[in-house]
């Protein structure tokens, strides 16, 4: 079969012929649905070498952590599942019996640090390919809807999920503001998903008029990249301020916005791995702010997230790309040509 496969630092992925896997006991085999393509995959093989980057990350292996598709083939010991059936795939992969893995939180492994991978697609062999084997524990039920569409939920729906769900509580009541940074199929999928659980006005900003264009026809207000972002920003909440703030950016400047406009005792969230940094003074911002990190989510609120999908509530945009233009799919996503979140369909 057909795979996409970083097999070396500094140089692009390629296709290869593989041996078609075998599940082995505990997993499932799944023909591919769909498989999107994330930043994440272009930082493995742009940025990372043997002095920098994790070491479950060295190649080689396919690409592909956002990942849908049929079930082919049962490993030993594994029932529940009809042939044909539609998944999506939980990417994380932790050790399964530490304590959070056993809540369903691979993200946090307690000995991540000795497991050979991150992730399906990130260390091991994920769904940039015809066929691809996962835990079947690491599987969500999709029922009748589109599961080529899906694929982008497994990580572009579920990162800003789980980010937004830890921001409840700045958000409930009546007259709340939320701030999305950054537009691009995370910060798209955020605008939906603030709106589907809260009651709070959502602001949007990105450099892309058509990208805020989009946003907007989901019901958020926007605000362009100017000089005097952060006051128009301010004004929009009548000058209190942001209760919750979403940087799916996360380099310097954007961090920066978000600090000068979340209210008091709001809350920045950090999504975008863009590796910014932020000098924090005691009177450079309101009191009580917090500023914190967040990581993809868990294997629950997947299932949630794909509740939102099924009954309507979100939906992500997808450009579609057949296994062989897969590398075009990359080549795009790096010049920042792309539409929506390219997902790659073997069956294209």
């Amino acid at each position: 079969m057909k795979s996409l496969r970083f097999d070396a630092y500094k140089s692009s992925p390629e296709l290869v012929e593989t041996g078609r896997p075998v599940p082995g006991p505990g997993e499932v085999l799944l023909k591919v649905a769909g498989a999107g393509a994330c930043h994440s995959d272009v930082a493995v093989f742009t940025e990372f070498d043997e002095e920098f980057g994790p070491a479950q990350l060295r190649p080689s292996f396919t690409l592909g952590h956002e990942t849908s598709g049929w079930v082919e083939e049962l490993g030993a010991g594994v029932s529940g599942f009809e042939k044909g059936d539609a998944y999506l795939v939980y990417g994380p992969t932790g050790c399964g019996h530490c304590r959070a893995c056993s809540r369903g939180q691979d993200t946090y492994c307690e000995n991540a640090a000795t497991m050979p991978y991150l992730a399906i697609g990130l260390g091991r062999d994920g769904g940039m390919a015809e066929y691809v084997t996962v835990p079947a524990r690491n599987l969500v039920p999709l029922g009748d809807a589109d599961p080529v569409a899906a694929a982008p939920l497994a990580d572009a729906g579920l990162t800003p999920y789980h980010a937004v769900k830890k921001s409840l509580p700045k958000l409930a009541g009546g007259g709340t503001y939320a701030l999305v940074i950054g537009l691009g199929g995370l910060g798209q999928l955020a605008v939906q998903i603030i709106s589907a659980l809260t009651g709070a006005t959502v602001i949007a900003t990105d450099s892309n008029p058509a990208a805020m264009e989009r946003a907007a026809t989901n019901g958020a207000l926007t605000v362009d990249s100017g000089p005097d972002q952060a006051e128009q920003i301010r004004a929009l909440t009548g000058g209190r301020g942001v209760d919750a703030v979403f940087d799916l950016v996360g380099i310097a400047p954007t961090i920066e916005l978000a600090m000068k406009v979340v209210a008091l005792q709001g809350r920045v969230t950090v999504v975008g791995i863009g590796n910014g940094s932020y000098d924090w003074n005691f009177y450079g911002v309101p009191y009580e702010v917090e500023l914190t990190s967040t990581y993809w989510g868990t294997v629950e609120e997947l299932h949630e997230v794909v509740d939102l999908y099924r009954a309507g509530k979100i939906t992500p945009q997808v450009e579609l790309f057949s296994l062989d233009e897969a590398p075009l799919a990359y080549e795009k996503l790096i010049a920042g040509e792309l539409a929506g979140r390219a997902v790659v369909s073997p069956a294209r």
